[in-house]
């Protein structure tokens, strides 16, 4: 990836060695985690979130406010929302973080501004506006906005705050533990926790997020495992238009499918388990993963990533 001298984005706060937060057990890398529970039945039916996930960029021609309509008017998820993050008070933690020069955050401020490009062209082609995530870096815990993690959680977004968080040494992990190596696999890490910024700015995870509580847990499994799906299709989509910019290198899209392939439900609980248990996937399976990332990058369109209304 030919990231080097290209614009960075200003919205990465580095809090590397900070302090605060507890432990978690181990999570998954790339993730939007969504606790689950509840009872089945109730909440807006499937098909009506899947017409308003197809036609969101298209409603504005009808006067329709898809945004208002989703979120309920304040874009936000019930408390807990966000993942299986622990609950806690107070703000960071001291400490001084990694020097703000450094190459790894030269290297996320850059794939972020070009998801940052990428995705208020979207917007703006539809007559909306992108309103840019922010960028956590962070290293061993953090505090957000739905509670504190540790960096054995994975990357994540949480739409509380509409932040990502990362801890850059699972870029190491992902590379030694898990075989995913390259800047590109790195990029499409960043670019799936963007895609589920997206979903929150446009109404999907608030949504979602209200229809799991009427749920049980296999229906609210293979759900998250839509909605995962979706935001590697969005990655997808951004590398679409990012190698339309000539910034991609040859086998950089065959690292970012290692990569899909590699976190995939089944691969990682085979490698870490030794077996498979399909019915707690929530993330997708590695061919899904992959197919759903090559099909947002051959198309470039929002509309192939209907993952709630094509079999998966």
């Amino acid at each position: 990836m030919l990231w080097k001298g290209r614009r960075q984005s200003d919205n990465v706060e580095d809090e590397r060695g900070q302090g605060g937060g507890f432990n978690l057990p181990g999570g998954r890398p790339g993730q939007f985690r969504i606790p689950v529970g509840g009872r089945s039945g109730g909440g807006m039916s499937l098909s009506t979130i899947v017409i308003l996930v197809v036609l969101y960029f298209g409603l504005k021609a009808f006067g329709i406010d898809p945004l208002q309509i989703l979120a309920g008017g304040d874009g936000g998820l019930v408390p807990g929302g966000g993942g299986q993050i622990t609950d806690s008070s107070g703000g960071q933690g001291g400490g001084t973080g990694a020097p703000a020069s450094d190459e790894m955050k030269q290297f996320v401020s850059t794939v972020l501004a070009e998801t940052e490009d990428t995705w208020t062209g979207i917007f703006q082609a539809e007559g909306l506006t992108y309103e840019d995530p922010k960028l956590v870096l962070f290293s061993g815990q953090i505090r957000s906005a739905c509670g504190s993690a540790s960096s054995a959680a994975g990357p994540f977004y949480c739409p509380g705050d509409r932040k990502v968080y990362l801890d850059t040494t699972f870029f190491q992990q992902l590379d030694q533990q898990f075989g995913a190596s390259g800047d590109f696999a790195q990029a499409y890490v960043i670019a799936h926790e963007v895609g589920h910024h997206v979903q929150n700015l446009t109404g999907i995870l608030p949504k979602f997020n209200q229809m799991r509580q009427q749920m049980g847990e296999a229906d609210a499994n293979h759900m998250s495992v839509q909605v995962e799906l979706q935001a590697d299709c969005f990655a997808g989509v951004w590398a679409h238009f990012t190698g339309q910019k000539g910034i991609l290198e040859q086998g950089d899209m065959e690292e970012a499918l290692n990569a899909a392939q590699q976190i995939g439900d089944d691969t990682m609980q085979k490698k870490m388990q030794g077996y498979v248990v399909p019915e707690s996937f929530n993330h997708g399976t590695s061919q899904q993963r992959q197919t759903w990332l090559a099909r947002g990058y051959t198309s470039g369109k929002l509309s192939d990533c209907d993952t709630f209304n094509t079999p998966i």
